[in-house]
């Protein structure tokens, strides 16, 4: 009888990996090199954030804008700094105007002006110019180096340029400065630490082979896709994170298994076949679970969360693909070697000798009522700040405060009235000429109703910039043909469009300025058309489609994690168990996200620039990422129980026996992600940092109190129980 009979799809696998271990190492060889010189290059292909809900009606209203009112679609804002010049008399003002004469001659420069935002501030040390140009977000992009290297300060001042287009630019800077940095940080700790987990350089290094690997052919792939379609540009760092977290940790249990089967089993091509039959068809579980989590991201209807699952699926799936091929093929190669010039024997000896975890599992499983209580209270006290959670749109203060749009930024919101900086913009479709006495009357009709409106500051149209005159009077001068011009080349009416501007109360990114949206979006126009748009119509449609998405993403997310964890186990009880746990690791991390980044608490410790408020997109991406990362020991430590309790049929034991041989191993694969993930919190990008700080607390907290603390817990209450399964299961 062939060896290969009756042992099932993973352990032929495997055995082929043994027999056509050069060819399988040639092959991915050959594609880390090819894909592997496109990867670097992918940032410079990304050129937007992917915020921009398309389709909605702000999105409408940004288009309508250009379109119609002949607004530029791109734009800078030079902002000037002087500790000696008044920057408010007309002669500094004429200095920074001549200075920026060079801009002038780009043909795609359109118009540069003085910034007429009212001021907050009687800073006269500060003045700011906007650059419009006629060219879109990417191009403008690409562009931004060379209109940048023009502008320069005349004597006594400083410069800063901030804007969309220049937050974009140094967004896709940092992004390749945080790639590298990451990698920096955290590929020598996760070394040091599998050097100590396996003793021995040849198996400590396999799994960092795997997870380089994966990232780079990950990053390659996606610039030939970056290429026909738009992708964010937080998408690398998404990327290189979960890259590099799964790739090390599937590799981990494979050669760990390995090295436990090279103990049966002297022939090498059967020790590779019963590693993937064992820690192989687990990954392949394991990686359906991540998958799942990757794949919930596309409920939410957002470029960025498009981008976000595709990095996240396709870098999954190349870790599955390398752990259950390359890897394996190299230890095929490998062999008994793994185990050859150890480095740490002592300490290896007394890890094979330890019965600690062993008397970890049966304390908890003495006390589970308590125990289970304790940890759960007090995860549940970490979840409460949630509750009062406020989500934002990241613009340039995801960036700390060295760039120069951030810093830009910042002197922009010290001078300037941010209401008035950001207003809300309505624009306005008529059967009729702008121009016409019947449009007239329906528009003043319209400001006046919104005018009266709670929380709106001041509204304004070409109509009532020519002061409060009857419809007939403000025909008449608009008559003029010079006036005419005047409100087209500043984009207030043109054609059968013009703009109605309002300002709230309060700055953009409030409650109550969301609810005042809404209200402008229910508010009778009459013969009239409106749009809403503008940063708070924007980000008002942002949170809906988040909202609207969000049920069916956790719907879908938790449903089938559940069946796929059924089928893995042919359990009733431990999928619903596993996606409850994920529940409340989940929530402590978003809980502690909040503390740090929109309280402050913490984050000078950790070089954070508190912005107070959590990106929108963080807590749907750290649900998708965490629920699909924690299953990884989910699934490791309770294949192993159920592998010993189908030796011993006793519940107890094989709880006890399978937190043994995991345990340790569980605890070692989370710190190497921890030190992986934890690397981005030292990172430049604020949503990184974030993504950072949720994994590496979620991380944590699953791989101590809720596999260490809690699955025993809870093994031991629920007993028998744990193995029920209907028949139809079975």
């Amino acid at each position: 009888m062939s060896k290969r009979d009756g042992k099932g799809f993973f352990w032929r696998w495997g055995y082929a990996m043994h027999r056509y271990r050069w060819v399988v190492v040639a092959v991915c060889a050959a594609l880390f090199i090819g894909l592997g010189t496109y990867a670097k290059q992918l940032p410079d292909l990304l050129k937007d954030n992917g915020f921009a809900p398309r389709g909605s009606e702000s999105d409408r209203g940004f288009s309508l804008l250009q379109d119609r009112l002949g607004v530029a679609p791109s734009a800078v804002t030079v902002v000037y700094t002087s500790d000696k010049l008044d920057l408010t008399e007309p002669r500094a003002i004429s200095d920074i105007l001549t200075s920026l004469d060079p801009l002038r001659r780009l043909p795609y420069v359109r118009r540069i002006s003085v910034n007429e935002t009212p001021r907050t501030s009687n800073r006269t040390g500060v003045q700011s110019v906007h650059v419009e140009m006629s060219l879109d977000t990417f191009a403008a992009v690409d562009k931004y180096p060379s209109v940048r290297n023009l502008i320069h300060p005349p004597k006594d001042m400083k410069v800063f340029v901030d804007g969309a287009t220049a937050t974009l630019y140094d967004i896709q800077q940092a992004t390749k400065k945080d790639l590298s940095k990451s990698e920096m940080l955290g590929l020598p700790i996760a070394l040091v630490v599998l050097l100590l987990i396996f003793g021995t350089v040849g198996a400590a290094i396999l799994p960092l082979i795997v997870g380089v690997m994966s990232v780079s052919c990950t990053l390659g792939a996606s610039y030939f896709i970056a290429e026909k379609y738009s992708l964010s540009n937080f998408m690398p760092n998404m990327v290189t994170m979960v890259g590099l977290a799964v790739g090390i940790d599937y590799a981990l249990f494979v050669v760990s298994r390995y090295r436990e089967e090279l103990v049966r089993q002297r022939a090498v091509s059967t020790a590779v076949a019963r590693t993937c039959q064992m820690a192989g068809k687990s990954i392949f579980f394991s990686g359906f679970a991540v998958l799942i989590g990757m794949l919930g991201m596309l409920f939410i209807d957002l470029p960025v969360m498009r981008s976000l699952s595709l990095g996240g699926v396709l870098v999954v799936l190349t870790s599955v693909l390398f752990s259950n091929t390359l890897l394996l093929a190299l230890l095929g190669i490998i062999g008994h070697g793994i185990n050859r010039f150890p480095l740490f024997p002592a300490l290896q000896r007394r890890r094979q000798t330890s019965q600690t975890w062993e008397r970890i599992a049966f304390t908890v499983m003495k006390r589970p009522v308590v125990l289970a209580s304790l940890m759960s209270g007090g995860l549940i006290l970490l979840m409460l700040p949630v509750g009062g959670m406020k989500l934002g749109v990241p613009n340039a203060e995801v960036l700390p405060p060295s760039y120069e749009s951030r810093q830009g930024s910042d002197l922009l919101k010290e001078t300037y009235d941010v209401r008035e900086a950001a207003p809300i913009q309505i624009v306005l479709e008529s059967p009729a000429s702008v121009w016409d006495v019947r449009t007239i009357r329906d528009i003043q009709a319209y400001t006046e109703r919104i005018r009266s409106l709670h929380g709106v500051d001041k509204v304004r149209s070409y109509a009532t910039l020519l002061g409060n005159l009857s419809p007939e009077k403000t025909g008449a001068l608009l008559q003029d043909a010079a006036a005419r011009k005047r409100f087209e080349d500043q984009g207030l009416a043109r054609g059968r469009s013009a703009l109605l501007t309002v300002v709230p109360h309060w700055d953009f990114e409030s409650a109550e300025t969301e609810s005042l949206v809404r209200r402008l979006r229910g508010e009778d126009a009459g013969n009239l058309k409106a749009h809403v748009t503008g940063m708070a119509a924007n980000r008002v449609d942002i949170i809906d489609r988040i909202n609207k998405g969000l049920p069916s993403m956790v719907g879908f997310v938790m449903a089938i994690t559940y069946l796929v964890l059924f089928a893995a186990f042919r359990s009733l009880l431990l999928p619903l168990k596993a996606v409850l746990m994920n529940v409340l690791s989940l929530g402590a991390s978003l809980g502690i996200v909040v503390i740090v980044f929109q309280e402050g608490h913490l984050a000078h410790l950790l070089h954070i620039t508190s912005i107070g408020y959590v990106s929108v997109v963080l807590p749907v991406t750290i649900f998708c990422v965490v629920f699909g990362i924690s299953m990884d020991y989910e699934v490791f430590l309770i294949s192993r129980i159920k592998e010993e309790y189908e030796k011993t049929g006793d519940n107890e034991k094989s709880t006890a026996a399978g937190l043994t041989k995991t345990g340790g191993l569980i605890t070692s694969a989370a710190f190497i992600l921890i030190v992986v993930v934890g690397s981005f919190v030292f990172t430049d990008i604020e949503i990184t940092k974030a993504l950072g700080v949720g994994l590496f607390s979620a991380i944590f907290i699953d791989a101590t109190f809720i596999r260490v603390i809690v699955v025993p817990a809870l093994m031991k209450l629920l007993g028998r129980a744990n193995w029920w399964a209907p028949a139809l299961g079975r």
